[in-house]
């Protein structure tokens, strides 16, 4: 027997703007919940440039090696285009070629930090697109760790799959910090650099957190941009667009002007006061949600209880599921647990009284 709750989520209606780009195509998306709040074309796919760095960079700093010296060897012969021109015998860390990598789009960082992390840059192309498809990119395909389509295919993707995967690596703080710094200064062994980040809109914009640019010939200009306010979190994503800095500019205004971040879900317990069947237990969820809604939108949100009516529980057990219901339809689904309550713990003096007056 199924048991079937319904809460309302009153709000007040706001009316929101069009969004628009000069791009080929791009996404606005809500990092958070993964809503889209803007497309045009966001499966077209194509070589995306150097904004698939972005999973060079993630995967070097979930190697867990960024502390560890990186001695330059003859890979760095292979890159040509945009370079933070480091020489063959120097030593940095894999962390300084982060830097060098998202900052000033270093190619040669790009084939060093292959080397490090996996040995060649053949293996580290497997490991790009293993990790590609373990968090959802189901339109990539890598071939190389920074981007270059001249001399061979260049890195197959779209909007939607580069906005996922700038969704998962903002989850890093380090990642975060990278991307987000404007400035960053180095001295090796053989030279002393200064880079200033290629990203813009980081002094363009005050709410931009970081992001990636990109351009050859054959993929035009690509541009990855993120930015926070008041807990809602973003990013845009433009392929082939002549004006991206400020179509990103506007786009983050305009949500910014017409969203806001809802907390819907809190992870832990979760009680729901009108059932009366499970006294003696407590529920919880797993997963926090939250997402970008508009004011309108929230009128027309509820969320909707389905509980099994059982009557062996195992402690912990699922028992039922959350959904969050938008204009009657499932926007997002919890799995509901269930536990026994715990017993309220009695004071020394109270169980004395107990022992003597029971």
């Amino acid at each position: 027997m199924k048991k079937f709750l319904i809460l309302l989520l009153l709000f007040f209606p706001l009316t929101t703007k069009a969004f628009e780009t000069s791009a080929k195509a791009g996404i606005l998306m809500d990092m958070d919940s993964h809503r889209i709040l803007y497309s045009k074309n966001i499966h077209y796919t194509q070589s995306v440039a150097s904004i698939s760095k972005i999973m060079t960079g993630i995967l070097a700093i979930e190697s867990g090696k960024m502390d560890e010296t990186v001695t330059i060897g003859k890979e760095i012969y292979q890159a040509h285009g945009s370079g933070i021109y480091i020489k063959e015998g120097e030593k940095l860390t894999l962390r300084d070629l982060v830097y060098g990598l998202m900052l000033r789009s270093g190619n040669d960082a790009a084939l060093a930090i292959a080397t490090f992390v996996s040995g060649s840059k053949e293996k580290f192309v497997q490991l790009m697109n293993e990790k590609a498809k373990e968090i959802g990119m189901l339109e990539t395909t890598f071939h190389n760790p920074h981007g270059l389509d001249d001399e061979e295919e260049g890195n197959i993707s779209s909007a939607y799959d580069m906005a996922i995967l700038t969704s998962y690596a903002s989850q890093n703080k380090e990642y975060l910090k990278i991307v987000g710094t404007k400035k960053y200064t180095l001295k090796t062994n053989k030279n002393t650099y200064v880079w200033h980040n290629k990203n813009k809109l980081l002094t363009m914009y005050p709410y931009a957190t970081g992001g990636k640019t990109g351009y050859t010939k054959k993929a035009k200009r690509t541009l990855v941009t993120t930015a926070s306010y008041k807990d809602l979190n973003l990013v845009a994503v433009t392929i082939n667009d002549g004006n991206d800095f400020n179509d990103h500019k506007q786009l983050f205004e305009e949500a910014y002007e017409n969203y806001q971040s809802y907390s819907i879900l809190e992870k832990g317990n979760f009680p729901v006061y009108s059932d009366t069947y499970y006294t003696d237990y407590r529920f919880k969820i797993k997963n926090e949600f939250s997402a970008a809604f508009t004011k309108e939108e929230r009128k027309n949100l509820y969320l909707k209880i389905d509980l099994l009516k059982k009557r062996k529980i195992k402690e912990g057990e699922k028992i039922g599921t959350v959904s969050v219901m938008l204009d009657d339809k499932i926007f997002h689904k919890e799995d509901i647990y269930i536990y026994e309550k715990e017993k309220e713990k009695k004071s020394f003096f109270s169980k004395i009284k107990d022992f003597f007056y029971d």
